[in-house]
C-alpha cells in the first residue's frame, strides 16, 4: 500500500473491495464495466497528457514555494475590494471546518437548521444596513448583483413602458469599472441601452426604465442621491444603488433615499481578497419586487408541531424552474462566504461595526489632512474611506511600490487611496512618507487619529441597525465558537455521511487541497495588483488552465465565470459573438432537449436566444430524429445545441457524435454542460464527442467544496475557434484578441478556491483522475445492482449500465400513500442526506456516490433504503400515522412522555444497527413549505412576526 499516494487517500473502494463489487455488478474487472457503459468509438486512445502526481507532502511545499513568488503590498487600491481581518474564530471555525464547507445547499431543510439560521443572519444584516425590506441569500460578487438589479428593474417595468418598449438604463459614471463591464455584457443581449453618465446632470427621459448609482462613487465620492431617486419615481424611474456595506454603518441608507434595489459585496466583513474571490455578494430590494428577485431567499416557518423552522421560500426564485421566462439563470449562491460575513456582524454586533467604520473614516480623514500639510490636495468634497488626491502618479506609484505599497492611479496626476480595517497609525505614516519623498519634502509623523469628519450632517446615518439578541449577545470568542458549534450540530455535511446527490458529486474536499487558502501568501493579494506582483497566482491559474484543457480536449480555457450558471451563459455568448464575427447575426435559435437542467433555457434566454425544445425519448435520451427536423427547420438561424453528456438521466447516449454533427451540417455550435463531467475525465471529453465548448463545475468534479450552496466556480474550456472570444476584465485584461466584455467582476474569478482544482489534479495526475472516474462509475453500478430489485431505475445504457448516477422511480408507491418526499425526510432518521428529489423526472430519487465513498458506506446506503423499502410495504394510503410520513423523528419526540405512533421509538429512531453508533437527530420536524410563503418572514424578526 503506497501511504503516500493521494489517489489511495481519495478514492472510496479498496483494492480488497473489488471482486466483491464486481461480482455484485456481475463483471469480471473495471475495464469491462467501462466497456459496457461508455461507447466505444468516444473512448479516449491515450492517457491524459499531465505531469506525474505528487504527494500530499510534495504539494504543500511546492504551493508553499509558488506562494512565495505572490508579492503581498499593503493594498489602497479600493474599488471595491479591501484587505479584511478574518476572526480567527471564525477562520478556524467556519472557514476551516468541513461541517461547515461541505454541506449541500439547504434542499432538505430539517438538516441545515444551523446554516439556514446563520443564512438569515446574513439577510437581515443586509437588509438592516441597506435600509430595505427584503434581501437574498447572497449573490456571486457586486457586478453581477448590479447586472441582476439591471434584470429587476427591466423585469418590473410599468405596462406602458413595456408596451412603448422603454430600454434605456442610465449607469452613473461612478460606478466600478468591473461593474460596467458586467452590465454592458449583460444588458447586449437584452436589448437594454446602457446611457453611462454624470448623475447631476442626468436629464430624466421617459425613455429610461432604471438607472444604477454607486455609494460612494469608485474613487469615494460620497453624494445625496435622495434628490436624484425622488426626481427619477417622478419619471416612473426606478434606481438601483451599489453600496460599500462598511460604509453604511457611518452613511445614511439608499433604502432611507428610496432606493428600489440595494446591490454589493460582503467582501470586506471578513473575507480575504483571495485575488478576487469567492466573496458574498448582496441583494436587498422592496417586499413588492420579490417574486421577480434572482437566487434565494431563507424564510421562517413552522415545522408540525408549530415550532419555528427555517426553509428556502418562495421555491420561484430558483428562476430555472421558469426556463426560458427566466430573467436570472442563478442556481447557486456564495454560501459559506456569506456565513462568514453574516459571523462578521454577530461577532462584532452594532457598536463593533460602527467603530471600525468610524476607525476607517478617521484614517482617511487623518491621511488627507496630512497630505494637504505637505501640498498633496484631496479632492473629494465627501468621502467615507477613499481619498482622492494630485500629484505626479508615476513618480508616487516608483516610490509606492519600492515600498511594498499599492494605490490606485486613475490617471497620471491622479492618484485613489482606499483605507480599510487593517490600516496603522504606521500605515498612514509610511503613507506619509511615500508622498514626501516625492514632493521632496521633510516627511513628519502622526501619533493619532482625527476626530473631524468628512461625511455631511444629512448623510450622517441617524438610524439604529442590527439591535437583534443574535448581534448582541456573541462578542466573545467563548460564546461566538458555542454559537457556531451549535448551528455546525445542527446540519449534515459530509463529515457525518455520504451525501449521494445526483447531478452534484459531493466528493470528497481533501484537507490538502484545502490548507493553502488559509496562506496569507495566496489569500491577501488584490485582484487588481500589479500582474507582476501576482507571479505564483499567474503560473498556478495558467497551469489549471492547461490542465483543464487536456481534460476536456479543447485550446483555450477562462476561469473567470464564478458559477456553473455563470459558465453556462460564458459559453453561449462566446457561441454568439463568434457568429456576430461573422456577419451571422441571425443565428440566435437554441436547442435544447426537454431532459435539460433548467438553467440551460434560462442562460440561453439571458443570451438573447430564441429556445427550441428538442423531444426526448421513453428510454430518457435525446429523439435523434425530432432533433434533425428541428435543426434543418432552423437551419438558417441556427445558433446552438445545449446538450448535457452523460444525458441528465445519467446515460452515455451513443447517438452523440451523430448529435453533435447535426448541429454542425447546419451551422450551429454544440454547448455541452459539463454538469456530468465526473463521467467522462480520463475516458472521453467534450471535444470527442463533438463539443465547442463545455463548462465544469469545479464544485463538483474537480473538488471545490459546495459550501452549503456556494461557492462554486464554473469556467469554459472552448476549441480554437471560440479561443478569440473568452472574456476580459477592464482593470486587468485577460481573455482572447475579440475579448467579450466581463462575465463577473474579478479578472479570474473566485481565484483563491482554484487553488482546490489545481491540487486535485495536481496530486492525482493522470491515472488518478481517470480512476477517480472509472470508480465513480463502479460505485453507482454496485449501488444499482443492489438497489434494483428494491427500487425500479429509471434509465440505463444500451449494455444496463448506469453512468455516474442512476434515477430511481418511487412513483408507483403512491398507491401505498407515500411520495418520494417522504422517503427524502425518512432518510434522515437513519442518518442520510437525500439524493436528488423529483429531478429530472417529478417522483424520483437520482443518486451519486462519487468515487470517494467506500464499500461500507455505500453499504449503510444501500441498506438505509432496503429498509425503507420494507415500511413502504407494511405502510397504507388510509393510514397518515405511519413511520415514513411522520419522518423526520427528532429526540424531541422521541422522549417526549407520550407516545402515540404505532410504531416504536426504537423503530423511529434506530431502524438499523449501525445507527446506534452514529446518531444525527435532525432538530426540527417537517416544515409547512405552505405556511412560510404565505407568511414570508426573510430575517430576524421577533417571534410575534410569525406567529
Amino acid at each position: 500500500m503506497r501511504t503516500d499516494a493521494f489517489a489511495l487517500r481519495h478514492l472510496g473502494p479498496r483494492e480488497s473491495d473489488l471482486n466483491h463489487m464486481f461480482k455484485t455488478v456481475g463483471v469480471e474487472t473495471l475495464d469491462q464495466l467501462i466497456f459496457e457503459t461508455i461507447p466505444d468509438d468516444i473512448r479516449l486512445k491515450n492517457e491524459l497528457n499531465l505531469d506525474e502526481p505528487m504527494t500530499e507532502y510534495e504539494y504543500l511545499a511546492h504551493i508553499q514555494e509558488l506562494g512565495k513568488k505572490n508579492k503581498v503590498f499593503k493594498s489602497y487600491i479600493g474599488l471595491g475590494y479591501h484587505p479584511a481581518i478574518v476572526p480567527a474564530v471564525i477562520q478556524r471555525n467556519i472557514f476551516e471546518n468541513p461541517g461547515w464547507y461541505t454541506a449541500y445547499t439547504p434542499y432538505q431543510a430539517e438538516i441545515a437548521q444551523g446554516r439556514l439560521e446563520a443564512i438569515l443572519n446574513f439577510q437581515t444584516t443586509v437588509i438592516e444596513l441597506t435600509g430595505m425590506e427584503i434581501a437574498n441569500a447572497s449573490l456571486l460578487d457586486e457586478g453581477t448583483a448590479a447586472a441582476e438589479a439591471m434584470a429587476l428593474l427591466f423585469d418590473v417595468r410599468t405596462r406602458d413602458q413595456k408596451k412603448n418598449n422603454v430600454k434605456k438604463f442610465f449607469v452613473s459614471e461612478e460606478i466600478l469599472p468591473q461593474t460596467l463591464s458586467v452590465l454592458q455584457t449583460r444588458s447586449t443581449p437584452l436589448n437594454i441601452e446602457l446611457v453611462v453618465g454624470n448623475h447631476e446632470t442626468f436629464d430624466f427621459s421617459t425613455e429610461f426604465f432604471g438607472a444604477i448609482l454607486q455609494y460612494p462613487g469608485k474613487y469615494g465620492q460620497v453624494y445625496d442621491y435622495a434628490g436624484f431617486i425622488a426626481k427619477a419615481a417622478e419619471s416612473e424611474i426606478k434606481v438601483a444603488v451599489a453600496a460599500d456595506i462598511l460604509s453604511l454603518a457611518k452613511l445614511t441608507s439608499p433604502g432611507e433615499m428610496g432606493a428600489a434595489v440595494v446591490v454589493g459585496t460582503t467582501q470586506r466583513f471578513g473575507i480575504p481578497m483571495g485575488y478576487g474571490g469567492p466573496h458574498a455578494g448582496y441583494f436587498a430590494t422592496k417586499e413588492e419586487y420579490k417574486r421577480s428577485m434572482p437566487g434565494r431567499i431563507i424564510g421562517v416557518s413552522i415545522d408540525t408541531n408549530g415550532n419555528r423552522a427555517l426553509r428556502m421560500a418562495l421555491g420561484t426564485r430558483e428562476q430555472h424552474i421558469k426556463r426560458e421566462k427566466a430573467t436570472s439563470n442563478i442556481c447557486t449562491a456564495q454560501v459559506l462566504l456569506a456565513v462568514m460575513a453574516g459571523m462578521y456582524a454577530v461577532f462584532h454586533g452594532p457598536k463593533g461595526l460602527q467603530y471600525i467604520a468610524d476607525k476607517v473614516h478617521a484614517s482617511a480623514v487623518t491621511t488627507a489632512d496630512a497630505l494637504n500639510k505637505l501640498g498633496v490636495y484631496q479632492t473629494n468634497s465627501a468621502f467615507f474611506d477613499t481619498i482622492l488626491v494630485k500629484a505626479d502618479a508615476a513618480k508616487v506609484k516608483a516610490i509606492a511600490e519600492k515600498h511594498e505599497v499599492n494605490f490606485f492611479y486613475p490617471d497620471a496626476e491622479t492618484i485613489s487611496i482606499s483605507f480599510n480595517e487593517t490600516t496603522s497609525i504606521n500605515d498612514i505614516n509610511q503613507i506619509i512618507a511615500i508622498f514626501a519623498e516625492a514632493t521632496g519634502k521633510d516627511a513628519f509623523t502622526i501619533s493619532q487619529l482625527g476626530n473631524d469628519t468628512m461625511v455631511p450632517e444629512n448623510l450622517v446615518r441617524k438610524s439604529t441597525f442590527l439591535q437583534y439578541d443574535v448581534f448582541n449577545n456573541h462578542h466573545s470568542e467563548s460564546q461566538l465558537m458555542r454559537y457556531i458549534k451549535k448551528l455546525e450540530r445542527k446540519d449534515l455535511s459530509l463529515n457525518h455521511s455520504m451525501i449521494s446527490l445526483g447531478s452534484c458529486t459531493m466528493k470528497l474536499n481533501a484537507a490538502a487541497e484545502m490548507l493553502p487558502l488559509s496562506m496569507a501568501n495566496w489569500n491577501s493579494i488584490h485582484p487588481f495588483a500589479p500582474i507582476e506582483q501576482a507571479e505564483g497566482y499567474q503560473i498556478m491559474l495558467k497551469k489549471l488552465e492547461q490542465q483543464l484543457n487536456v481534460v476536456t480536449g479543447f485550446q483555450g480555457t477562462t476561469l473567470q465565470p464564478n458559477s456553473g450558471a455563470q459558465g453556462e451563459y460564458a459559453g453561449l455568448m462566446a457561441i454568439r459573438a463568434y457568429h456576430l464575427s461573422r456577419g451571422d447575426n441571425h443565428r440566435n435559435v437554441c436547442l435544447i432537449p426537454a431532459s435539460a437542467h433548467g438553467t440551460n433555457p434560462a442562460s440561453a434566454a439571458m443570451a438573447g436566444m430564441e429556445i427550441i425544445v428538442t423531444k426526448t425519448m421513453e428510454n430518457g435520451n435525446i429523439d435523434v430524429e425530432d432533433l434533425r427536423a428541428k435543426a434543418i427547420l432552423h437551419k438558417d438561424n441556427l445558433s446552438a445545441l445545449m446538450v448535457t453528456y452523460p444525458s441528465t438521466h445519467g446515460v452515455f447516449e451513443s447517438a452523440i457524435i451523430e448529435i453533435t454533427n447535426i448541429i454542425h451540417e447546419n451551422g450551429g455550435l454544440v454547448y455541452m454542460d459539463g454538469a456530468n463531467m465526473n463521467a467522462q475525465v480520463g475516458l472521453t471529453n467534450p471535444a470527442t464527442i463533438g463539443a465547442d465548448v463545455c463548462h465544469l463545475n469545479l464544485h463538483k468534479t474537480f473538488a471545490i467544496p459546495h459550501g452549503g450552496g456556494g461557492p462554486g466556480v464554473g469556467p469554459i474550456c472552448v476549441n480554437e475557434k471560440l479561443v478569440p472570444f473568452l472574456p476580459t476584465n477592464p482593470v486587468i485584461p485577460t481573455g482572447g484578441s475579440q475579448a467579450i466584455t466581463a462575465i463577473s467582476s474579478a479578472p479570474y474569478g473566485s481565484a483563491l478556491v482554484c487553488l482546490i482544482s489545481y491540487g486535485y489534479i495536481t496530486m492525482l495526475g493522470a491515472e488518478g483522475v481517470t480512476n477517480a472516474t472509472k470508480y465513480a462509475i463502479l460505485n453507482a453500478n454496485y449501488m444499482k445492482a443492489r438497489l434494483d430489485e428494491h427500487y425500479p431505475v429509471l434509465y440505463s445504457g444500451e449494455m444496463g449500465r448506469a453512468a455516474h448516477e442512476m434515477i430511481l422511480d418511487c412513483r408507483a408507491f403512491e398507491e401505498k400513500g407515500i411520495k418520494v418526499t417522504d422517503i427524502a425526510k425518512r432518510l434522515m432518521d437513519y442518518g442520510f442526506h437525500a439524493p436528488t428529489v423529483s429531478f429530472p423526472v417529478a417522483g424520483t430519487l437520482m443518486i451519486e456516490p462519487t468515487e470517494s465513498e467506500d464499500l461500507a458506506e455505500l453499504d449503510r446506503f444501500c441498506d438505509a433504503m432496503i429498509s425503507i423499502r420494507k415500511e413502504i410495504e407494511a405502510s397504507t394510503k388510509e393510514d397518515a400515522n405511519n413511520i415514513l410520513r411522520n419522518a423526520p423523528h427528532t429526540l424531541a419526540m422521541v422522549t417526549a412522555n407520550d407516545w402515540v405512533f404505532p410504531y416504536t421509538r426504537e423503530q423511529a429512531a434506530y431502524a438499523l444497527d449501525y445507527i446506534a453508533e452514529n446518531k444525527f437527530w435532525p432538530t426540527v420536524r417537517r416544515i409547512d413549505e405552505a405556511y412560510g410563503d404565505r407568511n414570508l418572514v426573510c430575517s430576524c424578526a421577533p417571534i410575534e412576526a410569525y406567529m
